[in-house]
């Protein structure tokens, strides 16, 4: 249980710090890094996956391929996610009423559409594993996430009003 839990502060760090880059560096070398992190983190959160999930070989080699499906469907939200806590920070000084409504409409967006995806990839996942490995990868993911957003949590300042 401690190797898991290592490995999610691994992802989680690698994580938090993708979505804090740009900031840090030129937006040429920061597209640059962005990629190299990007890569990393899915590096890393395969490799949680894989020793966390115990697959046959025959359960893998159908579940990596609607997993990969699933993480694009994944990174499109994150991408949104990150916009959207870009354009909060450009905001948050100087939030008004009307911006803070676009920005929570943006928020419940993403947030519907990530349940949306979710729910989406349960049928997908149930043809190529028996149930209980479905329930098994969905709480790798929840965990994955919860942690993520814990630490993109402490960052964010509430709103001030």
């Amino acid at each position: 249980m401690k190797k898991s839990r290592g490995m999610v502060f691994s992802v989680v760090i690698v994580i938090f710090t993708m979505l804090f880059a740009v900031s840090v560096y030129g937006e040429e070398k920061a597209a640059d890094d962005m990629q190299i992190i990007k890569d990393a983190i899915k590096a890393n959160k395969k490799l949680f996956v894989s020793e966390n999930m115990q697959l046959t070989e025959s359960e893998a080699k159908a579940f990596w391929p609607i997993y990969e499906e699933y993480q694009d469907g994944l990174e499109e939200i994150m991408e949104r996610s990150i916009k959207l806590i870009e354009d909060y920070a450009d905001n948050y000084q100087t939030m008004t009423d009307e911006i803070a409504e676009k920005l929570l409409e943006e928020f419940l967006d993403i947030e519907c559409d990530y349940t949306e995806l979710k729910k989406s990839y349960v049928p997908k996942f149930l043809k190529v594993l028996p149930a209980k490995k479905v329930v098994r990868y969905y709480q790798i993911e929840n965990k994955i996430d919860a942690a993520g957003n814990y630490e993109i949590a402490k960052e964010i300042p509430i709103i001030k009003y």
